[in-house]
């Protein structure tokens, strides 16, 4: 592997400007491609396997346009104090607006009259239009939002308060200006880090080219492969953040071969080599996290699982061939004037005078782990158990509008309709009945009802309403509890329970769907596929760890660190966001359940990148035992080299997570955090921290690996040692490279 990456480092820098002339090339088609391409497709959103798709499905056959699974919206009207909404002018003004909405769009599947659909609360003060469209949110046009809004604002001009809830406008969140901001904050650590514009420019540069071709790949493949607008969102995130870090690994070891002596072309070849090496496996460990995704089978998680597999695939392969590329067009411009004027005395002073080099913060924090390791395991290990603590009581579910900003029209509308009807109102249950084999449809039916009403948590449910056939009825359920709590998770659990009893019973079968049963049948199937999720990716990532560090220990120890790390942030979440502790500080209005995604999330990207850390960090640790260095040494020289890069990519991924906490929305509020936080742990805490620790305990132990699993498992040489030996200069060229006139003009 490393001889293979050495030799295609020097090619791609000899010949420069064909290599960066093919990824312009791949860049232009790519963004034609996307420019010419057919607008892709909004996701048709499915959870296979849940009760309450079976529903959909069956309410889809049965209810032939029904479009059970349709976008809703609730024009919810207030009257000013001392009106009511039955007085004769604002019945007028709701009557008006029933008709106006009807006409708003052909996307209308239904608008209820509220004063016939007793959508009026019963002091008079709250009424609310309940429109049902014909597709589900995510299909729902601009018109056809733009027309709800149109009617909104002019029945409001009336004199009634009037907000518009449901999902009908629910929206994509704007992130551009985010991530402009980490862009920005990226480009400032990268010139801190290197202390040179071109250095700090090489990275951030050749990740726009990689997510550039990624995204615009997406977009022109979206209708071949049925990808929606949405699949691009994970991609270019983990596109950006996964290519800034293997072009800081890559340059910052280009860097330290030509502080070495070596000429450009050289020193080009054995970064590509050996941080080379470390990338492509690292870019793997990504890859096998975010294509586990599928695990889950929720299709559009899978989509953008694959997309962002397919961006980091990009980004590696750019690393590896126009990284060098473009290091050939800079020049000594890689180096800032105080670096190359060091650079130029260092190499006339001769060989010897690296051993002067004050060591760097990375050098003395590693000698200070080696003195007294057990203590910093503990403190750290105790530090995350603490932080840890609130995951126990982690409560999953999916936001609803009561999650909103308190000042969102959404929000409002959400709080009036609790105020005026129940907190239940806001997600009604619907209960499907199959009656297909029940000799008595319509007895079943009402034995489902007068069962259902008598059940803890039920403030009402609706007469049955029966399709032409007369064979599949729907009813809705009133809870009376918001729809996002525990107890409607449990008020449905309850009813699914009497399913059983009804089939007996009647010989009809019962099935509970509706967006609320559709949240509550997704968090428990993200929350089943959790371990499943977790092994999978835990255990490939620890057998291709175990290939490259050629032990069983580093793998294991790099796993349960990465373990240890993601659960403290979850704890973290649990806290702010469930708890409510520091709620004000990061702008949490609302506490509830944690988004049923988060786990799983952040387990696909904080792991991808903790390993990045995880490879570029012990790789280096490893290069030097294999060459000779004794443990204790190889660690030292592991943070000597690795350390501040590694810093500096961490500090970049929590200053583009960090940005997301400012959002207005509470999931991408939540994602930021949780990230950000997971991130902060891992790399400071578990890397920099744990991880010498454990090496200075465990010495050779570390690397130890059974004879029989050596044998077994392929050599890749990740650490070089191969290559060094085949690059072994000859007396000749010892002599030759003893010149320092000679060095001063190979850089």
């Amino acid at each position: 592997m490393a001889t293979f990456l050495y030799k295609l480092g020097r090619f791609a820098f000899r010949r420069r400007g064909f290599v960066a002339l093919i990824w312009v090339a791949l860049l232009a088609v790519a963004g034609v491609g996307a420019a010419t391409a057919s607008p892709p497709a909004n996701d048709s959103f499915s959870i296979p396997g849940t009760e309450a798709q079976k529903a959909f499905d069956l309410l889809e056959q049965r209810f032939p346009g029904g479009n059970a699974d349709g976008a809703t919206a609730r024009v919810v009207f207030r009257a000013p104090s001392g009106e009511k909404m039955t007085d004769p002018d604002n019945k007028a003004v709701v009557t008006k607006t029933v008709a106006d909405l009807k006409a708003s769009s052909p996307q209308v599947a239904s608008v209820a009259d509220p004063y016939q659909a007793q959508a009026v609360s019963k002091d008079g003060s709250t009424a609310y239009i309940l429109t049902s469209y014909k597709v589900n949110s995510m299909e729902l046009k601009d018109p056809a939002k733009d027309g709800l809004k149109e009617v909104g604002e002019k029945a409001e001009k009336s004199g009634l308060k009037v907000q518009i809830g449901g999902d009908a406008l629910q929206e994509m969140p704007e992130t551009g200006s985010t991530e402009i901001i980490g862009i920005a904050i990226s480009a400032v650590v990268l010139a801190i880090t290197f202390g040179s514009l071109v250095a700090a420019g090489l990275p951030l540069l050749t990740a726009l080219i990689g997510v550039g071709i990624g995204i615009a790949s997406i977009t022109a493949l979206a209708t071949t492969l049925g990808l929606s607008t949405t699949t691009s969102t994970l991609a270019m995130m983990i596109g950006l953040a996964v290519g800034i870090d293997y072009a800081l690994f890559i340059v910052s070891r280009y860097r330290a071969e030509l502080a070495e002596g070596r000429d450009r072309e050289e020193a080009a070849g054995r970064a590509v080599g050996t941080a080379g090496s470390a990338v492509v496996f690292a870019g793997l460990t990504v890859v096998i996290a975010l294509v586990g995704l599928a695990v889950v089978n929720i299709p559009m998680l899978t989509k953008m699982g694959f997309a962002a597999a397919g961006t980091v695939v990009i980004a590696v392969l750019i690393a590896i061939s126009l990284i060098p590329a473009v290091l050939g067009f800079a020049g000594k411009r890689v180096f800032g004037r105080k670096a190359r004027r060091r650079l130029e005395e260092r190499l006339v002073a001769g060989p010897d005078a690296s051993a002067e080099e004050k060591p760097n913060m990375g050098t003395r924090w590693a000698r200070f782990v080696l003195r007294r390791p057990l203590m910093v395991l503990l403190v750290a290990v105790l530090g995350l158990g603490a932080a840890a603590v609130p995951a126990v009581s982690l409560e999953l579910g999916l936001p609803d509008d009561g999650s909103q900003p308190v000042s969102s029209q959404k929000r409002q509308a959400y709080d009036a309709i609790s105020d005026g009807f129940g907190p239940g109102y806001n997600g009604p249950l619907m209960v499907v009945v199959d009656a297909k084999g029940s000799d008595d449809a319509k007895g079943a039916a009402e034995q489902v009802r007068k069962t259902i009403t008598g059940l803890d948590g039920v403030a009402g449910v609706s007469p049955a309403t029966f399709n032409k056939a007369g064979d599949t009825a729907t009813l809705s359920v009133i809870s009376k509890y918001k729809p996002s709590s525990i107890d409607t998770e449990n008020l449905v659990g309850d009813i699914r329970d009497e399913a059983s009893g009804f089939k007996a019973d009647t010989g009809a079968e019962v099935l509970v769907t509706g967006q609320t049963g559709m949240n509550i049948d997704i968090s428990q199937k993200l929350n089943d596929a959790l371990v499943p999720y977790l092994v999978l990716v835990v255990g490939l990532a620890f057998l291709l760890l175990m290939v490259v560090f050629r032990s069983v220990l580093v793998p294991l120890k790099a796993a349960l660190g990465f373990l240890l790390s993601v659960v403290a942030a979850l704890g973290a979440v649990v806290a702010v966001f469930q708890w409510g502790w520091l709620a004000d500080l990061f702008g949490v209005e609302e506490t509830g359940p944690i988004m049923s995604m988060m786990p799983i999330f952040m387990i696909g990207v904080v792991f991808g990148l903790a390993m990045d850390y995880e490879v570029f960090l012990v790789t280096r640790m490893r290069e030097a035992y294999v060459h000779g260095e004794r443990p204790g040494q190889a660690v030292v020289t592991g943070f000597r080299h690795g350390a501040r890069v590694v810093t500096a990519a961490a500090v970049i991924m929590i200053s583009v997570f960090a940005g997301f906490i400012g959002s207005s929305e509470s999931m991408i509020k939540m994602i930021g955090f949780g990230l950000a936080t997971a991130v902060l742990f891992d790399a400071f805490v578990v890397r920099m921290a744990i991880v010498p620790a454990v090496l200075a305990l465990l010495g050779k132990s570390a690397w130890w690996l059974p004879r029989w699993l050596d044998r077994a498992l392929p050599n890749v040489d990740v650490e070089g040692e191969g290559l060094r030996k085949q690059l072994e200069p000859t007396p000749a060229a010892q002599q030759r490279d003893s010149d320092p006139d000679a060095e001063l003009t190979r850089v």
